[in-house]
């Protein structure tokens, strides 16, 4: 492998790329790996079905269904993947001990203590998702935008204790949060009154951040969705909602490459939100027709997303997580895939020479421009990536899925 590696360093080498530099710099990237992949989305703070415009498909044996097995699954992931990581939890996994069980609106810090350790002892920090589905306050598909206030105060106090529990994580982990604020609200049908429901939500939203926090240590961002299920017609969240008002009360808008109309691609809309905010936030996934949170595969528009990134120089600037589960494969198998792939992006991105390909543009040179473009794509890049993986101690090329397989042959199959 060293020999194919430094055949390789010699080719980008050629083109003004040093590949010893680009491994070295991912290293250092953080990806927050979403916990929901593990469990199917269920979390442990209540026994119902998903609500909320979220489904899972699909029935592969193995699924924790504790927080113990929830970790070690999670631990299994990150022997395969290479990378810096985050953890990325839901309000809804919080850990009960027997008769601590409270209500999303008085959970605490104390509940998640658990997490706390977890992250502790492996060096990550950990990042913060209310939990505004799968529970019986979501009325009529409405929660944060209720016209009935009893139900709009619960969800408030929900996003307020989310707010001091992200703050506790970055205390305790010495690593700043991201806390994510995305509500399933919306209607079916056509609705009488657009206005209302953003009305209302723009005033919880308000509620919600007038609680102090130390905004270097939390980061709240705010997600868009285009539609879900049960709410086809209109969603309150929408893109031109979450983007005005964070704009408006300065914190971060989160773009999930599913949320939108599937002629638009968030690779595009990266550099415009650059121009104008500090930092942004992503949700990588796979949209497959419509939201559907498919496993991030090593495609056109993940391969863009990360060249989006890099050009831009924003490593620092872009908070990158993933977000999808699939049900009906290994779902240990699913997460590396995603992650490995999310990085296989960001490495192909950093071994591009984007001011050589700027420069072809800004001069007028198409022809070579695209020239140069289609011939970076047979470039040597698996060989970096296995020097990638063995530098991070992860598996190279294929092994992962021997080992993935043992882990299942030995773990997941035997819970029934």
């Amino acid at each position: 492998m060293a020999t194919n590696y430094e055949a390789a360093k010699a080719r980008y080498a050629a083109i003004g790329v040093d590949t010893d530099k680009a491994i070295e710099t991912l290293k250092k990237v953080i990806v927050s790996m979403h916990c929901w992949q593990g469990d199917d989305v269920t979390g442990f703070d209540q026994d119902g079905p998903l609500t909320g415009g979220i489904q899972t498909t699909g029935n592969y044996p193995g699924k924790a269904r504790t927080p113990e097995e929830l970790m070690a699954d999670m631990d299994e992931v990150f022997k395969l993947t290479p990378g810096a990581h985050k953890i990325n939890l839901h309000a809804s996994y919080a850990i009960f001990e027997d008769g601590q069980w409270v209500d999303r609106d008085q959970i605490k810090p104390e509940h998640f203590k658990k997490w706390v350790e977890f992250a502790k002892e492996r060096n990550m920090g950990i990042d913060f998702n209310p939990t505004f589905f799968s529970h019986d306050k979501v009325k009529d598909n409405l929660t944060l935008s209720s016209p009935d206030e009893e139900i709009r105060k619960f969800w408030i106090e929900h996003g307020k204790r989310c707010i001091e529990i992200s703050q506790y994580f970055a205390e305790e982990t010495g690593i700043p949060c991201v806390m994510n604020i995305w509500i399933p609200d919306g209607y079916k049908d056509v609705p009488a009154d657009r206005l209302g429901p953003r009305a209302r939500f723009a005033d919880s939203l308000d509620q919600i951040l007038a609680i102090p926090y130390d905004k270097t240590k939390v980061f709240v961002t705010l997600e868009s969705k285009v539609f879900g299920i049960g709410m086809e017609s209109y969603t309150v969240g929408s893109s031109e909602f979450t983007v005005n008002y964070a704009a408006a009360h300065g914190i971060i808008s989160l773009m999930d490459n599913g949320h939108y109309h599937p002629t638009e691609v968030v690779s595009d809309k990266i550099p415009s939100m650059l121009l104008f905010n500090k930092h942004i936030a992503l949700h990588i996934t796979r949209p497959v027709r419509w939201d559907s949170d498919h496993v991030v595969r090593f495609d056109d528009e993940t391969k863009e997303i990360a060249n989006e990134i890099v050009r831009n120089d924003a490593l620092d600037r872009v908070f990158i997580a993933t977000d999808y589960f699939d049900a009906s494969i290994n779902r240990v198998s699913a997460w590396v895939i995603g992650l490995r792939n999310v990085e296989k992006a960001l490495l192909n991105a950093l071994l591009t020479p984007h001011e050589d390909l700027k420069k072809l543009q800004d001069t007028c040179q198409f022809t070579r421009l695209l020239s140069m473009q289609e011939e970076l794509k047979t470039f040597p890049f698996g060989d970096v990536w296995d020097a990638y993986c063995e530098a991070c101690g992860v598996p190279v090329g294929l092994d992962w899925i021997k080992e993935a397989e043992e882990y299942e042959k030995n773990v997941t199959s035997k819970r029934v």
